[in-house]
């Protein structure tokens, strides 16, 4: 039962006839459209069909020249027609199925006669006239004229996934969007995580609901690459990204690819439906801001120069609209009404030292959806707000932006090298492994956390440079490293089979050694009087390694040979000092006893401190006190006053505790001193001048010892002035308390610490010389 007179091959619809067939035979014409009975009725059926009480208040239409029917399955629930008008699903039939009888629009054939049985339905074309058409137009209001106007909008790929742009050329580009060479327009783009609805965003804010991008339910990503659509309402190419931290092979060129739309987009909405606003959003906003004034603002002016284009395509970046849509979170500010939202979003670019300063305006707008669907109103406002705003993004034409997406394709593309890319984990290796820089190149060392508690030296993958502040240089025999074997090797002052000072004589006149264990003595630095060669040219290797915090470094000065002289020196000095020491304490007793006062006691009766009976040692020093003559420590005889009843004044002489507290006693005059005690007190006094003398003299003389000792002292001790305690036990040095070098770390010891005798061969020290105890623990040569 057809109901044209013509067949659908045709495609033409001169006559339509009754689709009831109740009281004719479908045959007649059909006069009207009866909205709840879905069908065409002839003059007869109609009548017919009506009368019964129930159906008497069906809504009808009478048909005029050129009418076509709406779309059955569009219509409301039970077929109210105003609902459908309401809801904006109602569209004309393109098609009418003869078997299912019904008419159908595009997308309704597409939903219900695609696949299975159905597809192979034969159907009548409706072709709609263009006074029908005249007509409804004029009926529409602006709403309605709006959808109609998005009816025939198609999205097409514009840059795939590998950064290939989809569209031949500028015309190319024009036709596919479908639009005037000569309109200007703006871009509108949008970003955001896959699986937050950016597609369905789109289609609901510029397209009335209609599905002009791809949605889908599956989990794949239904958007790949970048396409791209045109909104004839407000006159803007609408593009359509791929989502963030999606699954992509081609991270980095889908990021690069996402900031290249950017660039020559007006504005940009970033979508999220997180009920709290993540720091990727903000970091992803910094980073193409960062980007967009580094890169990309150059190449878009040398754009518009070399293109001679009149529209600049760049004074600011494009503005942008945080669309936050939340469920059971408040929106942003609306705990603090006083509050700005776009101040909230500055504040927290700041805690996150992000700075979007190439956007030219930053807004925020949300929603809270209690039940479904997502209301798009406020957006769709402050898009159309934005769009209106010509003082910082102009419109241009589509020529235009095409030329800016080709330019920027063809600077930055590409393949990007897996070396170069910034991977991110939620684990980096930094959690796990060692802290520690390399002084010298600033290279990390790859070895687990904590591993130097376990002996393990610390280790790099790449390679060091070297540093002249560090000399971060190993010298390694090259005789050895030819016969397979890598030995290092250190300049030093003599060999190993000289002894000390033959050492020293034979460095006076040849200069320093350079010693393989293998090959023995391979290089002299003064062996001939002239020509001596470098030994890098003809006898080391060079090799740069890492210079790691706490290490000892690599100074390859160990010419010690006047830190040598001087230890051989002092241990002559102390030597002889030891030897002598017994005889000439008893001399000195016995001089001091012979120029002595009479009342004081003889030095050999003085065994004790008189007031805290400490023994005297053969180190310590008896002080007689000048008033009662009696022997007592330095502690308990500082004390200073004049005594001139024993003939010690005016000047202060040292007294002892007691003496000066009971300064006020008189002596007797048979307790005066005599004429001879005088003389002998005049001599006392003569030989203390002259001690003092003699002391003033050797502190002198210590002065420049001080700083023969810094001048001597190897390039890797720590200078004297810099130590203030042991490196170990932590005493203070003092001057009972001194300090000495540990001969291969070159940190300073107390005696005790420091006692242990061991050759240091890495440092020039073939022979036993002192090292601390950390040191003399450690396996191997030293």
């Amino acid at each position: 039962m057809s109901a044209h007179t013509q067949t659908a091959e045709k495609g033409q619809n001169t006559t339509l006839l009754c689709q009831e067939s109740y009281v004719c035979s479908g045959t007649d014409e059909a006069i009207f459209e009866c909205d709840e009975c879905r069908s065409l009725q002839c003059q007869r059926c109609e009548e017919e069909l009506h009368q019964p009480e129930r159906l008497r208040n069906h809504e009808r239409t009478r048909i005029r020249p050129g009418h076509v029917p709406y779309c059955d399955s569009c219509k409301g629930a039970n077929g109210n027609i105003m609902h459908a008008s309401m809801t904006g699903s109602r569209q004309i039939a393109a098609v009418r199925c003869q078997v299912c009888k019904i008419n159908l629009c595009v997308e309704c054939q597409k939903r219900t006669h695609a696949g299975g049985n159905r597809r192979k339905h034969p159907v009548t074309v409706y072709h709609a006239g263009k006074a029908q058409e005249q007509e409804e137009e004029e009926g529409m209001d602006e709403e309605t004229k709006r959808r109609k106007m998005t009816e025939k909008v198609v999205s097409f790929l514009l840059v795939d996934e590998t950064e290939e742009i989809q569209v031949r050329n500028e015309e190319d580009f024009i036709k596919k969007l479908d639009c005037s060479p000569d309109q200007h327009l703006k871009v509108v783009s949008i970003f955001g995580n896959t699986g937050d609805g950016k597609s369905h965003t789109l289609n609901h804010t510029f397209f009335y609901g209609r599905e002009v991008f791809k949605t889908s339910p599956a989990q794949e990503s239904c958007t790949v690459g970048v396409w791209a659509a045109y909104d004839p309402v407000r006159r803007v190419v609408v593009i359509d990204t791929e989502g963030l931290l999606g699954a992509t092979v081609n991270l980095s060129q889908r990021t690069r690819l996402l900031l290249k739309v950017l660039a020559i987009s007006d504005l940009v909405i970033y979508r999220t439906r997180a009920d709290r606003l993540h720091n990727d959003l903000f970091k992803f906003l910094g980073d193409a801001s960062e980007a967009y004034l580094k890169h990309f603002t150059k190449e878009l002016k040398a754009t518009t120069a070399r293109c001679g284009l009149d529209v600049p395509l760049s004074t600011l970046g494009p503005g942008v609209i945080i669309f936050h849509e939340t469920v059971y979170t408040k929106l942003l500010g609306s705990d603090h009404p006083s509050e700005v939202p776009e101040k909230l979003i500055q504040d927290r670019f700041r805690k996150l030292s992000c700075f979007p300063e190439a956007f030219s305006s930053i807004h925020y707008k949300g929603t809270r959806t209690y039940n479904p669907p997502t209301d798009f109103s406020g957006l769709r406002r402050a898009v159309e707000q934005q769009l209106e705003n010509n003082t910082t993004r102009s419109p241009r034409q589509p020529g235009v932006i095409y030329k800016a997406l080709k330019a920027l394709s063809d600077r930055f593309s590409g393949e990007i090298p897996d070396d170069q890319m910034a991977h991110s984990s939620f684990f980096p290796d930094e959690y796990f492994t060692c802290s520690s820089v390399c002084l010298s190149c600033g290279c990390g060392c790859k070895k687990s956390m904590n591993h130097a508690k376990e002996g393990v030296p610390h280790e790099s993958k790449s390679r060091c440079r070297y540093s002249h502040q560090y000399d971060n240089r190993v010298y390694t025999c090259k005789a050895c490293y030819e016969r397979g074997m890598e030995v290092s090797v250190v300049p030093k002052t003599s060999a190993s089979t000289d002894s000390p000072w033959l050492g020293l004589a034979k460095y006076a006149w040849s200069g320093y050694v350079i010693e393989c264990p293998n090959c023995g003595v391979v290089y002299r630095s003064r062996q001939y009087w002239f020509g001596n060669q470098d030994p890098v040219n003809t006898v080391v290797r060079t090799e740069i390694e890492h210079v790691w915090p706490g290490t000892d470094g690599f100074l390859k000065d160990n010419n010690n040979a006047a830190q040598r002289l001087l230890d051989g020196m002092n241990f002559m000095a102390q030597s002889v000092s030891e030897l002598s020491l017994g005889p000439t304490k008893a001399v000195t007793s016995w001089l001091t006893d012979q120029i002595a006062p009479a009342y004081w006691r003889p030095n050999s009766q003085i065994l004790s401190c008189k007031k805290c009976n400490t023994p005297f040692k053969d180190n310590d020093t008896k002080h007689h006190c000048r008033a009662c003559g009696e022997g007592f420590c330095d502690g308990c005889s500082s004390k200073t006053r004049p005594v001139p009843e024993r003939g010690w004044g005016p000047a202060p002489v040292r007294v002892c505790d007691n003496c000066y507290d009971n300064r006020g006693i008189q002596l007797d005059v048979a307790e005066l001193p005599s004429d001879e005690e005088g003389g002998t007190l005049i001599a006392r006094k003569v030989g203390e001048a002259v001690q003092n003398t003699l002391g003033a003299v050797v502190t002198a003389m210590d002065i420049p010892l001080g700083l023969v000792k810094d001048a001597a002292r190897p390039a890797y001790w720590v200078p004297d002035h810099e130590i203030l305690h042991c490196h170990n036990c932590r005493k203070e040095f003092s001057i009972k308390l001194s300090k000495h070098h540990c001969r291969a770390c070159g940190q300073g010891f107390c005696d005790e610490c420091s006692h242990d005798r061991r050759a240091v061969p890495s440092r020039g020290w073939d022979h036993p010389v002192r090292v601390c105890f950390n040191c003399n623990k450690k396996p191997g040569d030293l």
